[in-house]
């Protein structure tokens, strides 16, 4: 691990600020943020409106001075500031004011795997910002493998899947480290725009952009499996006329259009194990592939991987929370590191 289990347990909150929600978890609390990575801002004041669910509501719906911002982009803080800024008003004033008592606050925070120098000091300077004297960085993939319950520590294989919203990571993790890793730039953000992009090309229709992910959704029981019905009824705005309108959509057309961007993340698995040795990719014949993060939940994704690999795939129970659950158990010294006895000479 990028940090030993024994200084995670002296922070007092875990913070996973994701592309697409932000979650906060404080010992002795348990999880006690998870809204949406948004805030509203008024361009002309510089105010801040609303953030977290209130926020994600406006996206495309607020008038010319007030911005719906996103400061977090594939796991990194791209604006410093405003990340801070969020997670204060997430925290709420009483939840602040009980960690400012601490007189020496530490934090942990969750970075993409081979997260470069300047992003993990963007995660440092936002922790800092909230108060933190002292920060750890704990790699997303061992943190969410340590929620979903993986045998982290023992000298087995074990491959994780991390389904966010900006980029997917793959890893297969033994002894409590990474033994190879990917990490593949396409998302749950890169299926929501292939949706979009075939209604548009095929339809001539164009989806609100809050309306892709209930349509996944609805879908799930309509046939992005292949057992569903053969076609659905959506509603959009026509391209050419401006006027709403609906449209019957061929399931496994849309299925089809999914399949693209899920090339790239197929292809992230192949090399993960082509990179493995083979003593551990025959244990992953047996374990399978777990899979956590919030594109996880895609219907029919999990199947995709099982016709594409041959191995089993399961998706973990609260697959959305994982990594800072995994974050909290550390901190609160659930986690015990395999102690090997020495050898006696």
């Amino acid at each position: 691990m990028t940090v030993s289990l024994e200084q995670l347990r002296r922070c007092h909150i875990a913070v996973d600020l994701g592309a697409a929600r932000t979650r906060v978890f404080v010992k002795g609390a348990g999880l006690v943020v998870d809204e949406p990575s948004a805030a509203a801002v008024n361009t002309r004041t510089g105010a801040l409106i609303a953030v977290g669910q209130f926020a994600e509501q406006m996206t495309g719906r607020t008038p010319d001075y007030i911005r719906v911002v996103r400061p977090v982009s594939g796991g990194t803080v791209v604006d410093i500031e405003m990340a801070q800024r969020m997670l204060r008003h997430l925290l709420g004033e009483k939840l602040r004011r009980a960690l400012r008592r601490k007189p020496r606050l530490r934090a942990a925070a969750c970075t993409p795997h081979d997260a470069d120098p300047l992003a993990q000091r963007a995660a440092v300077e936002t922790m800092v910002g909230l108060g933190a004297r002292r920060v750890e960085l704990v790699d997303t993939l061992i943190a969410a493998a340590v929620g979903c319950g993986l045998p982290v520590e023992r000298p087995e294989a074990t491959m994780i899947l991390v389904c966010g919203a900006a980029t997917t990571q793959v890893a297969v993790l033994s002894l409590g480290s990474i033994v190879t890793a990917q990490r593949i730039p396409v998302g749950g953000e890169a299926i929501d725009h292939a949706i979009v992009q075939h209604l548009r090309h095929q339809h001539e229709l164009m989806l609100p952009s809050q309306s892709v992910r209930p349509l996944q959704l609805a879908l799930s029981g309509n046939g992005l499996t292949p057992h569903g019905p053969e076609s659905t009824e959506i509603h959009g705005r026509d391209v050419a006329t401006g006027l709403a309108r609906s449209v019957q959509v061929d399931t496994a057309a849309v299925r089809n259009a999914i399949h693209t961007p899920l090339t790239a993340v197929l292809d992230g698995i192949g090399k993960v194990l082509r990179d493995c040795p083979p003593d551990l990719v025959a244990d992953l014949a047996d374990r399978g592939i777990m899979m956590v993060g919030g594109s996880a939940l895609l219907p029919g994704l999990d199947q995709m991987l099982r016709d594409a690999t041959g191995m089993p795939v399961h998706i973990a129970e609260r697959p959305d929370v994982c990594a800072v659950l995994g974050l909290g158990a550390m901190l609160e010294g659930k986690i015990q590191p395999l102690v090997l006895d020495p050898l006696s000479g």
